[in-house]
């Protein structure tokens, strides 16, 4: 049965949450000031569409579910994220295959669109339609003939505006499968007229110490810096050149915002364990509780005892979050 979800999400940890079946594995507030993120989700018999406007710069960590192909598009005015340091042009769109490891980084406000199709059937469907072999490369940028580009983007940019205004219209499962043969013949045509920059060796080798780099900050969430190359095998030139390209900061910075997310998350859980915030910052490696308090607000827009009273009184929170603050 079809399904469709609009939703708004005033803490990352919540939006994470809502796109964790479409791959995405962690989730990091770069930016300051209150999170503020909408999204759109759209779940037919084989494709799932998504289309999401952010406020703050981010990156997050994306696993590609096992045999599906995601496809990011551009929409709107907002700018792109970047993909595993692919940056997604006017026009173009990125293809990334099953299993693939990417980290999406963004700068400010972002909008992006998305689509996931397996890749049985978009294969399948290439050859029956091209009548020839059909393969999708693993991470690719695509720019496809300007007339079909538009297609593919006129088709997910309507289908978002339907599950946003009509949902019960994309219920009708006739009408459903209708639009996923539409979606699926314009993707192909993409792919099969377009003009693939495929991800050059170097790039791809980034890409894997980076999902690396990951696995080790979930086993070790405080490692040193200077064991973190060590760790992973490779210089610690080539882990902050890695870093720089596709994080946007250097390996220290980054553990450090782990960090704080990880505060930000306890404090926000409510936990009674969690009443003392000078505990909680010391437990993940924050000693000046004073700096502590001073980068976190920054960061979150609120002071920690904000955050701790929210999660103590989710009914307030509950208040909080549905006060008007104007369009996202």
């Amino acid at each position: 049965m079809p399904r469709t979800f609009t939703s708004v999400f005033g803490e990352p940890e919540d939006f994470q949450a809502a796109l964790s079946e479409e791959g995405v594995v962690r989730f990091l507030v770069t930016g300051h000031g209150q999170f503020r993120a909408r999204l759109t989700q759209i779940v037919l018999h084989r494709l799932r569409l998504s289309a999401g406007e952010e406020e703050l710069s981010r990156i997050a960590f994306i696993s590609v579910p096992a045999g599906m192909v995601l496809v990011t598009l551009p929409i709107g005015e907002r700018s792109s994220p970047v993909w595993g340091g692919i940056e997604t042009r006017a026009g173009a769109m990125i293809t990334l295959g099953p299993r693939e490891r990417v980290h999406a980084r963004t700068g400010g406000p972002c909008g992006w669109g998305a689509i996931q199709v397996p890749d049985q059937d978009l294969v399948g469907y290439g050859r029956a339609l091209r009548g020839a072999e059909f393969v999708v490369p693993p991470a690719t940028r695509w720019r496809p003939r300007s007339a079909a580009g538009r297609h593919l983007r006129h088709l997910h940019q309507a289908a978002i505006r339907m599950a946003e205004a009509r949902p019960a219209a994309l219920i009708d499962i006739e009408a459903a499968h209708g639009l996923e043969q539409q979606l699926i013949h314009a993707l192909v045509e993409c792919l099969s007229a377009g003009s693939p920059d495929e991800e050059t060796p170097s790039a791809r080798r980034h890409r894997g110490i980076l999902a690396r780099f990951e696995d080790l900050l979930q086993a070790e969430p405080f490692p040193r810096t200077a064991e973190i190359g060590t760790a992973l095998g490779v210089s610690a030139r080539t882990l902050r050149i890695c870093c720089e390209e596709q994080l946007g900061m250097g390996p220290a910075e980054y553990v450090r915002r782990r960090r704080m997310q990880l505060v930000h998350r306890a404090l926000r859980n409510g936990n009674p364990d969690a009443a003392s915030i000078s505990a909680v910052a010391r437990r993940y490696g924050f000693r000046g509780i004073g700096r502590f308090a001073a980068n976190y607000r920054a960061l979150f827009g609120e002071l920690p005892s904000a955050t701790l009273r929210r999660g103590l009184h989710p009914g307030m929170a509950h208040l909080e979050l549905r006060r008007p603050r104007g369009p996202v």
